[in-house]
């Protein structure tokens, strides 16, 4: 993995010229020695998406480890929570946390902490999700409004194939909305197929549930009628999932294209079947890894030179962001295995064995 990071103009990033960071210095431990002891505390925001916890949390302890052995990171899940992770938060700074490395529920809702943190002189690295309302030192994630486009523009593409992008109607489904990133996801998507095609139906989806997805495109579907619904933009693979079922109980015999995004091993199997169209995949190695080494050197007092910044509406926050990558099932092989984010063994089960071997997949 480990692919460039990079500027981009489509989330306004300002080229940065040098270093500097949100919270005026990292906190008591700053001595520069690499084996001192240190506290960093990982908060990310739920477990419904299966990549906090199968791939976030171990990259992130893992690179901590490799780069300061003696370091410790406290770990905390909100589960979609704000009040939970208002806790968590207050607990890291209680037990000493040195760094917090923050995945936000709620973006805005966290600014009292974030400035908690900076009467500490504790630095935040905003993780995933931009958080808004007040500065810090780092943010770390991928171009969001990208995201949207290539699921936009993934969308449009397979509709135009089958000759149905004035044949009926698309269902948009978003994520939560309170993650900025899904505004991010939902411009993007918009810049797209906005006057290309017809839009029956537009949801934000609570939590980013699967489950409240496919109470949705139930709606959907009795809404529109089903012969309508021509292709429908998910904005993650748990939703998509949600929407697939709904679509299978509606009794649908072929499914219309669906977008998603994180490349969940159950997305790519789905993808490899026909049930999915597409995901967007994540180098969520990279975000984990590069996030573990600000930490790290953030707890030693030092600032590394971000190449972005990203105005959240109060600061221009040094950014590292990092491209995402389109995946249908022509790429799977290119992109997911060959980095080895998923092997052959993992996705290749016995129930998708036959579309494996069709997707050159051995």
């Amino acid at each position: 993995m480990g692919r460039g990071w990079k500027t981009s103009a489509a989330v306004a990033v300002l080229l940065a010229a040098s270093c500097g960071t949100g919270s005026g210095g990292a906190g008591g431990t700053a001595s520069g020695d690499p084996q001192q002891e240190a506290t960093i505390a990982l908060l990310l925001p739920e477990s419904k998406t299966t990549r906090y916890e199968a791939f976030d949390r171990p990259l992130f302890e893992a690179k901590v480890k490799a780069l300061c052995p003696a370091c410790k990171v406290l770990y905390s899940n909100a589960d979609q929570e704000p009040a939970k992770q208002q806790q968590q938060v207050e607990a890291a700074l209680t037990q000493g946390a040195d760094v917090l490395v923050l995945d936000a529920v709620d973006a805005a809702a966290v600014a009292p902490l974030v400035n908690q943190a900076k009467q500490r002189k504790v630095p935040v690295i905003a993780y995933d999700r931009l958080i808004s309302g007040i500065g810090y030192d780092y943010y770390v994630s991928f171009n969001n409004v990208r995201v949207g486009e290539m699921q936009g523009q993934a969308l449009l593409d397979a509709l135009t194939a089958k000759g149905a992008t004035d044949k009926g109607q698309i269902v948009m489904i978003h994520g939560s909305p309170t993650d900025p990133s899904s505004a991010d996801y939902k411009k993007g998507a918009h810049n797209v197929l906005d006057g290309k095609v017809k839009i029956g139906k537009e949801y934000d989806t609570p939590d980013w549930s699967p489950d409240k997805a496919q109470q949705q495109m139930e709606q959907a579907i009795t809404a529109l009628g089903r012969d309508s619904v021509v292709g429908v933009l998910s904005a993650n693979d748990g939703m998509a999932g949600g929407a697939i079922a709904a679509m299978k109980r509606a009794g649908y015999t072929e499914l219309p294209p669906i977008t998603g995004q994180d490349a969940e091993l159950a997305a790519v199997q789905r993808i490899l079947t026909g049930e999915q169209y597409m995901t967007v995949y994540l180098d969520i190695r990279a975000e984990a890894e590069k996030s573990a080494e600000l930490a790290v050197a953030l707890t030693k007092g030092q600032g590394p030179p971000a190449p972005a910044k990203v105005n959240n509406g109060t600061a221009d926050i040094p950014a590292f962001l990092l491209d995402p990558i389109a995946v249908t099932k022509d790429k799977v092989k290119d992109t997911i295995v060959k980095d080895g984010f998923y092997t052959v063994q993992d996705i290749c089960t016995a129930e998708v064995k036959d579309a494996c071997e069709r997707a050159g997949l051995r």
